[in-house]
């Protein structure tokens, strides 16, 4: 079942007299439980798609339908609703809160929340979090204090702490190491195979985009490719045709 369709989404800017059309008729669809790469180069609209999927802006036509609503003219307050409602979001630069220790970060979103929690509670549920990715030793720790493969996990912990439907990474890795970068990868494969969390990566790089059981491929604001590429034995999607595995 579709959790996520896109129905001939366009997006042109408008800057003084010039339009800048960035996406051109994009039409896509993700399974609820599925974990999707986004992939494209740079200028190839990805980013303006990543804002559109998690309601940070509207399309300028066409239909998005997230669970069975259609909310492209939704108002920037009713966006916000359904983003905190819906989707969690980690950036490549961790967008942590500086002179903020890991468990106040992670508690952050629930001020927000639509259904009001006590201060216990809000503790309760960052505290498991920040267990659960391996952080129990590291809750009083700033942003400055942790490694950037904590600083990820605190961010990861931060963007569950609403339960979401959605995980939405954009560049995840991108500040990481290479193991580092595959233990928080695997840590998306686990949120996903054993919760049925919907992932979407956006990135630009092939090795990321293998972790995911589809890659979407975007080039000068089109789908070029979505194809479905078959998981091999670690759970990784296999190479797509023409890349090297």
């Amino acid at each position: 079942m579709e959790l996520i369709e896109l129905r001939d989404i366009c997006k042109t800017y408008h800057l003084g007299e010039v339009d800048l059309p960035v996406l051109k008729g994009i039409s896509l669809r993700v399974a609820r439980g599925e974990l999707v790469a986004l992939m494209g180069a740079s200028g190839s609209g990805k980013s303006t798609l990543m804002h559109l999927l998690g309601c940070l802006d509207h399309p300028s036509s066409g239909e998005y339908w997230l669970d069975g609503r259609e909310i492209s003219g939704l108002s920037a307050t009713e966006r916000a609703r359904v983003r905190n409602r819906t989707i969690g979001f980690i950036f490549q630069s961790f967008n942590l809160l500086a002179r903020t220790s890991a468990l106040e970060n992670v508690m952050m979103p629930l001020s927000y929340a639509a259904e009001p929690l006590t201060d216990r509670q809000m503790k309760e549920r960052a505290t498991g979090l920040l267990k659960r990715v391996g952080l129990a030793d590291r809750m009083d720790h700033q942003p400055s204090q942790l490694s950037g493969g904590q600083q990820q996990r605190v961010a990861i912990a931060r963007s569950l702490v609403n339960t979401p439907q959605i995980l939405l990474a954009d560049e995840p890795t991108g500040n990481l190491d290479s193991r580092t970068s595959e233990e928080i990868l695997r840590m998306f494969q686990d949120l996903n195979l054993r919760e049925g969390l919907t992932v979407i990566l956006v990135t630009h790089d092939p090795e990321v985009a293998r972790h995911a059981q589809r890659i979407i491929r975007i080039k000068d604001g089109l789908i070029e490719d979505g194809a479905t590429a078959p998981a091999g034995a670690d759970g990784r999607a296999a190479a797509p045709a023409g890349d090297p595995a």
